[in-house]
This record gives structure tokens, sequence and C-alpha cells, in this order.
């Protein structure tokens, strides 16, 4: 069978995908189907970290539990890109929507204090993901592409950076392939802090983590729809 005999059905279910939520913002997301949720009272066994020593779940005083990503994972990826990762396991989407709490707890780090979020992810090396840095610069709040090279900015506003503090905050991801839109959303659902387009990856799983930072992450949802992953590619990752 041929490679894009292969890919065939992927692409039509990505491309169906694509037609359902094309164009459709704010309550319109709502529409969408969950396809995962986690609240981490279970604990965090549908979740595939890159480094297990690296994560764990605790529980918060007035919070219930979270998943706490507490110290720097011995992961070393192919090329410079986050070292502390995890990833829902067995959910692959095109287009989607994610939202999650999330509260950085290494105020002391400076600038580049970051969580970040990962999407399009197909293997090690090919994936983006958005830096939710404190400053922004080339490498710090913004949305980064890994393409079988180093995370390159594909970020097209000017972001404001994010002002961690001490507290809990939410964020969103939007991710549409059919115009390539890439949207990131920080407190204020209404309006991104982050804005890309790119078609490179159509497809991929979604993830949790930092760069080389620490944090906590709680109430995880994925609305979309889920896709199957190419036969091709299922060797990479």
């Amino acid at each position: 069978m041929s490679r894009s005999a292969q890919l065939l059905p992927a692409l039509i279910v990505v491309i169906l995908t694509s037609v359902i939520v094309a164009g459709e913002k704010g309550p319109n997301e709502a529409k969408l189907p969950v396809v995962f949720s986690d609240d981490f009272e279970n604990g965090a066994q549908r979740w595939e970290p890159v480094d297990p020593a690296a994560w764990r779940v605790v529980e918060k005083k007035n919070h219930g539990k979270v998943y706490n990503q507490f110290k720097k994972s011995k992961y070393q990826p192919p090329h410079r890109s986050p070292l502390n990762i995890s990833l829902i396991k067995d959910v692959v989407v095109g287009d989607f929507v994610l939202t999650a709490k999330v509260q950085s707890t290494n105020p002391k780090i400076g600038n580049h204090q970051d969580m970040c979020l990962f999407f399009g992810y197909q293997d090690p090396a090919h994936f983006y993901y958005v830096h939710l840095g404190k400053r922004p610069d080339p490498h710090s709040s913004q949305i980064m592409i890994v393409d079988g090279a180093d995370r390159k900015m594909i970020t097209t506003n000017n972001p404001p950076g994010i002002p961690w503090g001490k507290k809990w905050h939410t964020v969103k991801v939007v991710r549409r392939v059919a115009d390539g839109t890439i949207e990131i959303y920080f407190d204020d659902m209404t309006k991104p802090n982050m804005t890309a387009s790119d078609k490179t990856f159509t497809w991929g799983r979604v993830g949790l983590g930092s760069f080389d930072d620490h944090g906590n992450w709680d109430d995880v949802q994925v609305r979309g729809v889920k896709v199957e992953k190419p036969k091709a590619a299922k060797k990479s990752g």
C-alpha cells in the first residue's frame, strides 16, 4: 500500500474535523464534544510523562488534588526544546480546544519563569508548544515549533508576557488546522494572549509541562474530535 493510501483515512478525519470547527470561537467552542477531562482526584494514570520521577499528584489546601511537576526532569530531547513534558495517553486530535488551571511555583527564577502546553505532538522532534514566560523575548512567552530542529518562534503578535504571581490561572489553547489558527488565552478568555498561523502539524497529542521550571496543573479538559494516528507515523512516537 502506498504512503498516500495509508494516510488517507486519518486525513479524511482531520478534514472533517476542520469543517466542523473552522470559524468557531467563544461560546461555539462548547459545541465540541469533550474527548478528555481530568481533575487528578483519582491520580494521574491517564498521563505519560517523559520522566515520571519529576511528576506526582499532591493535595493542595482548598484545592483538592493537583498534578505537580516539582523538579527538572532528566529527559534529554533530540533538539533544543522543553525538558518537562507529560502527554495525555491515547488521545490524538486535529482541531481542539484545551483548557486547564495552572500555578507557577518558582517565582525566583526570573524573566523566564514559565509553564508550557504541548500540542500537535507527533514525536520528540515534531510538535508545537506555547511557552508561558514571564517576559517576552525570542525564546520566552512565545508559540514555538519543533520540526526536526531546535525550537523556533512562530508567534504573529506581540505578546504582553505572563503575570504569574502566586495564584492559580486559567489557560486555553485553540487549534484549527484548516487555516492554521493557534490561539493562546491566559485568564482573559475573550482575547488571545498569543496567536500564530501554521499548518505544519495537522494532528497530534497534547500535554502539559514547562521548559525547565515547575508548577501545578488541575482541571484539564480537551474538546474536539479524535483522529487516528496515521499508520506511516506509528513508529515515530
